[in-house]
């Protein structure tokens, strides 16, 4: 009995590759790429390492200076045609995978956490939080020692938007509370 699996051949890890790559937003660097195309157990990472390189010298794929391949518009209308032919299973997970990353890599920009030495031997934890228009809120956190401040900027990043949601909550709770006790406007002179 022929074992089961989409990958066949070197065409076939091409097809996926260039199937991925087509719906990254982003560049994506060989693990990644070897990550989101990872949907049937008969590819191997080395299958990954031996396509990409053969993708870049067809002019299918380029490699930028980070080491981050990209598709090209040759790869983009090659891959179009040849798409078809990948099961349906693995192009289903395969672009639920992507979606993933190109979220994970959205947000990534989006969210920024940055530990600082501060004078003296503090440590300070900067958030900015932005959206497609700009900054939303940064906050600067002091901590008395690099492993707290770490700590910090780990929480502070997985959670930058339900920071910033509560501080709104909170902001808005307090203004609407006291322009109904006061009758005055949300400015904060008095």
């Amino acid at each position: 009995m022929e074992p089961k699996g989409f990958i066949r051949d070197m065409l076939d890890v091409k097809i996926l590759i260039l199937f991925v790559l087509a719906r990254t937003e982003y560049p994506a660097p060989l693990q990644s790429v070897y990550e989101l195309c990872y949907q049937d157990d008969k590819l191997s990472y080395f299958d990954v390492c031996e396509a990409l390189p053969q993708l870049v010298a067809s002019g299918h794929v380029e490699q930028n200076e980070a080491g981050e391949y990209l598709i090209t518009d040759k790869g983009r209308q090659d891959g179009k045609v040849t798409e078809d032919s990948i099961a349906a299973p693995v192009m289903q997970r395969a672009l639920i995978a992507v979606e993933k990353f190109n979220r994970s890599i959205r947000r990534d920009k989006l969210v920024r956490t940055e530990v600082l030495n501060r004078p003296g031997e503090d440590y300070a934890v900067v958030l900015s939080l932005d959206d497609e228009q700009g900054n939303l809120m940064t906050m600067e956190l002091m901590s008395p020692t690099m492993e707290q401040a770490r700590r910090f900027a780990r929480v502070l990043h997985t959670d930058a938007e339900l920071l910033y949601q509560q501080v709104m909550e909170f902001l808005l709770e307090r203004t609407e509370g006291r322009k109904e006790k006061t009758g005055k406007s949300d400015n904060f002179s008095g």
